[in-house]
């Protein structure tokens, strides 16, 4: 008898149970495919940072080397093949970090489908069709999501694709048509534009990362634009179909006129959803919302007592570090703790160069809510730092309430924005002020100097290098 099985090992479902470990219970991990991680660490952000980082340095070396005074002699050429094969390593090493893990802590990993029997009894279904049952006091459903499909977009996985795919081709496209202005696609799409592909980005709202600070993604859609991206905003697209090499997609714009695109890629990228095909869930009751995931009050229990959920399965912005606080906080509830997690402190982040990361309200959020706000700006053009290295798109926006100067949301496009970040949902969780900010001394010349100026800027608008 486990006191605890989690189903699924991505960063949710193996961080859940290392805490579980920690803490003292039994813990059984349970995951259906070979390697551990889920989607995260085997097609999902791991893969995709290792392409973005080679990508860019292949990008600096055809376009800003020369300028750095580095003179390379003959062709520099892309070797996609060697590309692959080193995210292929990068992902091995990762995932045999976690089997590693799971060894230290003690957790019992049994690989194949679980499902339940019954609320403490797990059913795990072997490839080869084996199974074996086992009981547990308490479930944590950490199944993760799979890419969302189009019914008229039917995805081949040669010519029309999803991020999966898109991982491993073994080309580089001429023209890949991006069907979504997200996270997944601009990500992707920009591994192949740095590396030569034409890329065109359809998108059905009217703005890239429709879901962050509309000034984000206005500064993105213009820095994507020097490497090669071309958007047409506002077009619902309707079909897809592929004749040898060439892929047709057609679209609605916004005036209600059929548009056609012709490349030799489709990357569909328009979103994921929960993923809970198999896992007997109407076997013990656990209740659905109306978009498919799975329903949990505020402690992350479903409807069944003992059964919990965690990650993209769940409501909530679909990210693994979302997840890995999930999986910590249930596993503390178990033992009697009181986590908590603050949901609007949860950054987001897009790995495009220059990096978009993002934590708290949203400019347009505070306006439709009434709240008195008031902003403060720094470019990076204006930065030491980011003229050293060349980097001089973009900006840190900060929001700060109009009244008690407290911080509400930090909005940022630059140079190692991922990393920045972390000091607004440090400053934010803390609840300090844009002057408790722009008082801390910041190393010079940093990139971060743009967030104490930013903080500056809206404290009396006194910033110092604008």
């Amino acid at each position: 008898m486990y006191n605890v099985t989690i189903i699924g090992s991505g960063p949710g479902g193996y961080v859940a149970a290392i805490r579980c470990a920690q803490l003292g219970l039994k813990t059984a991990l349970i995951e259906k495919y070979d390697t551990l991680g889920g989607t995260c660490l085997n097609v999902g952000c791991i893969p995709s940072k290792a392409l973005l980082d080679s990508s860019e340095h292949y990008h600096n070396a055809t376009h800003t080397f020369k300028t750095h005074g580095i003179d390379i002699p003959g062709e520099i050429k892309v070797n996609l093949e060697q590309m692959i094969k080193r995210k292929g390593e990068v992902v091995k090493q990762t995932c045999d970090g976690i089997n590693f893990l799971m060894k230290k802590n003690k957790i019992d990993v049994l690989t194949g489908t679980g499902s339940f029997v019954d609320k403490n009894t797990i059913k795990i279904t072997a490839k080869d069709g084996k199974v074996t049952e086992i009981k547990t006091e308490k479930v944590i459903i950490a199944t993760g999501s799979k890419p969302i499909s189009l019914p008229t977009v039917p995805v081949d996985k040669k010519r029309i694709i999803t991020s999966t795919e898109a991982l491993n081709l073994k080309e580089i496209p001429k023209h890949l048509i991006v069907i979504g202005g997200g996270v997944i696609g601009l990500e992707l799409g920009s591994v192949y534009a740095r590396l030569g592909s034409k890329v065109s980005v359809v998108e059905f709202s009217e703005s890239l990362i429709p879901t962050m600070d509309k000034a984000l993604g206005k500064e993105l859609q213009k820095v994507l634009g020097k490497i090669g991206f071309e958007y047409h905003f506002k077009h619902k697209v309707t079909e897809a179909s592929v004749k040898g090499d060439e892929v047709t997609v057609k679209a609605e714009n916004s005036e209600g006129k059929i548009v056609e695109f012709k490349g030799d890629y489709v990357l569909v990228a328009i979103g994921r959803k929960p993923y809970t095909e198999g896992l007997g869930l109407e076997n013990v009751g656990v209740k659905l919302d109306q978009r498919g995931r799975i329903e949990t009050d505020d402690h992350l229990q479903t409807s069944v007592a003992g059964i919990y959920a965690i990650g993209d399965v769940i409501k909530g912005a679909m990210l693994a570090h979302k997840a890995e606080e999930e999986g910590t906080l249930v596993a503390e509830q178990l033992v009697g703790q009181k986590p908590h997690i603050n949901y609007n402190l949860i950054p987001g982040v897009v790995y495009t160069w220059p990096e978009v990361a993002a934590v708290g309200y949203t400019e347009e959020q505070l306006k439709e809510s009434g709240r008195p706000y008031k902003v403060g700006s720094f470019p990076f053009k204006a930065s030491g730092r980011a003229r050293a290295s060349m980097d001089l798109d973009g900006f840190v926006k900060v929001l700060a309430d109009k009244a008690t100067d407290e911080i509400l949301g930090v909005h940022m496009i630059g140079p190692r924005a991922a990393d920045m970040i972390a000091e607004a949902v440090v400053a934010m969780e803390f609840r300090a002020s844009a002057e408790d900010v722009a008082r801390m001394s910041h190393a010079h010349p940093t990139f971060t100097e743009s967030m104490r100026e930013a903080c500056l800027a809206a404290t009396e608008n006194r910033a110092i290098h604008i």
